[in-house]
């Protein structure tokens, strides 16, 4: 019986082998033919290759520095704060008024998607949200109100520049963690600040009086902001509880490998955090391509004491929802492609604790 068992397994096992025999060898000649073609260029192309790589890189790293340049000055504007009756501001505004900033281009920002969230990443944090500077992000709003709105790792920063104009009096922060997405969104948030500023100066000359034609005209983005931070760390440094009224995921990490489903970002401890900082009636909205982080993320939504999820006629009339599917670079990516969106909103419900 013994012997019978073995000879079993030993020819399921060689069946497998062959199985995976085409497939092995598929892949070994795929690297073969990179060999070859590697072994097959001469060394002034190899040579050639490799300074065209560098004169890439350093292209790339000196936009950014230039970029720099640009953010730093702009701290230093808004921390300085001139007085309306020195002739240098009045060069400046009237300078900076005749010129349209142009755009950061994505290309020169680009990073992996993928990010450990256990890395501390040298990143700064408040020792609370009282000691939080909020000044140098929103300089002309900051006073007015606190964020209320959360974009979870917004990415190149789509959603929050849709988002902005729809919230005008609301103040709204996107989280991300990579360093040079984090550039290029701020970068892009400067840039757009000058330009509309621009482009409310021309109306209100136009209309002849100074005033424009309406609160719409003045809106510069000033109400959005991005900082680099890991949400899953820290998020209560900076937030109050029951600060904060929405709460985006949009198209967030799957992390495939089971092993690495700890680093999702909606898990049963994280999810505490969020309601603990979601004011009662907030909403969490998620969005993804990926059918099983979906169904991942409204098992523990719905196992959560303090969320219940929101119907689909709810989510059909919401315009952060209809926003929410175009408005991000993967959204746009998926539009592109032709696949599946799954949207889950929840409600932040009441607990005895919100009393308090």
């Amino acid at each position: 019986m013994k012997k019978k068992i073995s000879s079993h397994i030993t020819s399921n096992h060689s069946i497998s082998n062959l199985n995976q025999k085409p497939f092995l060898t598929a892949i070994m000649s795929e690297a073969t033919d990179k060999q070859k073609q590697v072994s097959a260029e001469t060394p002034l192309e190899r040579d050639l290759k490799s300074k065209q790589q560098s004169i890439a890189a350093t292209k790339r790293k000196q936009y950014r520095d230039d970029k720099s340049q640009i953010r730093k000055q702009a701290r230093f504007e808004v921390s300085t704060t001139p007085e309306p009756e020195q002739s240098d501001s009045s060069v400046a505004t009237t300078t900076s008024t005749t010129t349209i900033t142009e755009l950061p281009k994505k290309r020169y920002y680009r990073q992996r998607a993928h990010s450990n969230p256990f890395s501390d990443h040298r990143l700064e944090y408040p020792k609370s949200p009282e000691s939080m500077d909020w000044s140098n992000l929103y300089p002309k709003q900051y006073d007015i109100s606190k964020v209320e709105i959360a974009d979870i790792g917004c990415g190149y920063g789509g959603l929050m520049i849709k988002l902005g104009p729809q919230f005008p009096k609301s103040l709204i922060l996107g989280l991300e963690i990579r360093v040079q997405v984090t550039q290029y969104v701020e970068d892009r948030i400067i840039a757009l600040r000058k330009n509309q500023e621009i482009i409310n100066d021309k109306k209100k000359k136009e209309s002849g009086d100074g005033t424009g034609d309406g609160d719409d005209n003045d809106y510069s983005y000033q109400n959005i902001a991005v900082l680099r931070g890991n949400a899953m760390k820290f998020l209560p440094n900076f937030f109050v509880k029951g600060q904060l009224s929405k709460m985006f995921f949009c198209f967030p990490d799957p992390h495939f490998k089971q092993r690495k489903h700890k680093a999702r970002i909606i898990t049963n401890t994280l999810l505490s955090e969020y309601a603990y900082v979601l004011r009662k009636g907030g909403v969490v909205y998620t969005i993804t391509d990926v059918e099983d982080l979906h169904n991942w993320m409204v098992k523990h939504l719905d196992e959560h004491p303090l969320f219940e999820r929101l119907s689909k006629e709810w989510e059909d009339q919401d315009k952060c929802v209809e926003i929410m599917y175009n408005a991000t670079e993967e959204g746009q990516k998926v539009t592109r492609n032709k696949g599946s969106k799954w949207v889950a909103c929840y409600k932040r419900l009441p607990s005895p604790d919100d009393c308090e």
